[in-house]
């Protein structure tokens, strides 16, 4: 039996850690992240305050681990928009390919590419304003043709193979076969894929929630902490630090884990390895 490779052992631990202090938020933190208590603001670590505390007296170690919870939550949602959405949608057009559906698939696909997150999330909080649900539909609508392209590139691969061919052959249907055959196959590139995107998720909604398009106050976010420490960042840097570390290490994390979730799960790096 081969071993894990480190990479997924690293960033497995990376990531727990963060989704264990996000899980911990909902039940404890050190201090209350929505009390301002300005005698208590700029502490430094230490004490009552392992992290120190921000320019309003909030407790960072706290602040931390809901912005966490934030940006797992939100990351999370919108992968799995992408999922739910794209990948019956990928292996629709995978499955009539050539066809005037898959064509108006992937120019759809097209469309929303040519559009950044960034600039959906504009084009959202400009009808219903800014808020953590509108950060999650504009990542989780360019989520959507991100998994409809993985899952139609890995089905058509699928389609001439023999025992695709044999099911057809028994009278059983694209739906079915998708279903069956197809989703069971092309599970690792998926799998790999969400582990990518959620790592960008994270990314795009610290972006997000940087330029006021994301969780709005009191609700702490990473990228939110980022925005308000940036005038105090010559003297008190930590403000900064500490947010944009967490957003680097989970972020490294993820993509350290996809990278071994894909040496494992890939047939063909499993035969070099053995």
């Amino acid at each position: 039996m081969s071993r894990l490779p480190v990479s997924l052992l690293l960033g497995a631990a990376l990531s727990a850690g963060f989704l264990a202090a996000a899980l911990l938020s909902f039940v404890w933190t050190p201090h209350d992240v929505e009390s301002l208590v300005i005698a208590n603001r700029l502490q430094p670590a230490g004490g009552d305050f392992p992290l120190g505390t921000d320019q309003f007296g909030r407790d960072l170690l706290s602040m931390l681990m809901v912005g966490a919870r934030t940006s797992i939550a939100v990351a999370l949602v919108a992968v799995g928009i992408g999922i739910t959405l794209g990948v019956p949608l990928g292996l629709a057009a995978a499955a009539t390919r050539g066809s005037l559906l898959d064509e108006i698939i992937m120019r759809g696909n097209d469309l929303i590419f040519a559009f950044p997150s960034l600039v959906i999330a504009i084009l959202i909080t400009a009808v219903f304003g800014p808020s953590a649900l509108n950060a999650i539909l504009a990542i989780g609508i360019f989520n959507i043709p991100v998994f409809a392209r993985v899952a139609r590139g890995g089905a058509l691969s699928l389609w001439t193979l023999d025992y695709v061919l044999s099911a057809r052959t028994a009278g059983k249907g694209k739906v079915r076969i998708s279903a069956e055959h197809i989703l069971p196959n092309i599970a690792n590139l998926l799998i790999v894929q969400a582990t990518i995107q959620f790592s960008l998720g994270i990314l795009a909604e610290a972006a997000l929630s940087y330029v006021g398009l994301g969780a709005q106050p009191p609700t702490p976010s990473w990228g939110r902490m980022l925005a308000d420490a940036q005038t105090m960042i010559y003297t008190h840097p930590m403000l900064a630090v500490l947010p944009g570390l967490a957003i680097v290490l989970m972020v490294l994390g993820l993509n350290l884990m996809g990278d071994g979730l894909r040496d494992v799960l890939d047939p063909r790096l499993r035969r070099q390895r053995t």
